[in-house]
C-alpha cells in the first residue's frame, strides 16, 4: 500500500482535545521505560521532545529522570495548550518548556543531550527533514529514541488495526487513527532514511503489529 499523507498539524482544538483524553498510558509510559532500559546511563541532560502533543511523555520522563530538564516541542497551538496546563498540574513547570513551533524552524542555545519523538514522523511530508534536524539540533554522542506507527499493508489490515485497538474510542480519534496508519512508515521505508541522512547506526526494531522504534547514540 502506497503512502498517503494526511495533515502536518493538529489545528483543531476538538481534535486536539479528543487526543489529549485517548488511553495512551502503554504507549507512552512504554517509550519512557524504552529510554530507561535503552540508556539507563541518562540520568541528567537536556531532553528535546519533537512533536511533544499534550506534553505527557515530557511528564512522564521528567518523573522518572528528576535529574533532567525537558524542552517540547508541537506546532499546534491547541496541543501546546494543553501541555501547559498538564504540566502546570504536575508541578513540573520549572524542568519542562513548551514551545508551539513546527519542528524545521527550531533554533536552540545549545544542543540537546537527547532527542526523543513519538508519532511525528508521520506527520512529516519530506521524512528526510525530520532525521536532519534531529542530527542538527543533538550534539555529538546524543541519544535518540524515535518512535511511530507502522503502515499496515493494505487498507483492510488498517482498519482492522482500528478496531482491534480503538474500538471503543470518539469516532474522531479513529478516523485519525486510520489516516496515520496510512500516512507511516514501513520498516524498510525508515531503513532508507537512516541510510541516506547517514545514521545507520541508529538501529530500528519492531516491537508489536503497530510500531518501528529508532534508537542508538550519534556519531
Amino acid at each position: 500500500m502506497e503512502r498517503v499523507l494526511e495533515p502536518e498539524l493538529m489545528d483543531d482544538p476538538v481534535q486536539a482535545l479528543a487526543y489529549a483524553r485517548a488511553d495512551f498510558e502503554e504507549e507512552n509510559q512504554g517509550f519512557v521505560d524504552r529510554f530507561v532500559e535503552f540508556y539507563p546511563e541518562f540520568k541528567a541532560g537536556h531532553v528535546l521532545d519533537l512533536g511533544c502533543g499534550p506534553a505527557d511523555i515530557p511528564i512522564r520522563l521528567a518523573r522518572k529522570l528528576p535529574e533532567s530538564r525537558i524542552t517540547g516541542v508541537d506546532g499546534s497551538a491547541p496541543m501546546i495548550a494543553i501541555g501547559q496546563e498538564a504540566i502546570r498540574a504536575a508541578g513540573l513547570a520549572d524542568r519542562i518548556a513548551l514551545r508551539c513551533e513546527r519542528f524545521q524552524n527550531i533554533v536552540l542555545s545549545e544542543r540537546a543531550d537527547a532527542v526523543i519523538s513519538n508519532s511525528l514522523l508521520h506527520h512529516v511530508p519530506n521524512p528526510l527533514q525530520f532525521w536532519y534536524e534531529v542530527k542538527k539540533l543533538a550534539r555529538p554522542g546524543a541519544v535518540v529514541l524515535v518512535m511511530d506507527l507502522l503502515r499496515p499493508e493494505s487498507e483492510e489490515a488498517a482498519h482492522a488495526l482500528v478496531d482491534k485497538y480503538a474500538a471503543d474510542e470518539p469516532a474522531v480519534l479513529r478516523r485519525d487513527f486510520y489516516n496515520s496508519l496510512l500516512a507511516s512508515f514501513t520498516e524498510d521505508d525508515v531503513a532508507a532514511q537512516l541510510a541516506e541522512m547517514n545514521l545507520t547506526r541508529l538501529l530500528i526494531d519492531v516491537p508489536d503489529d503497530r510500531h518501528w522504534i529508532v534508537g542508538g547514540r550519534l556519531t
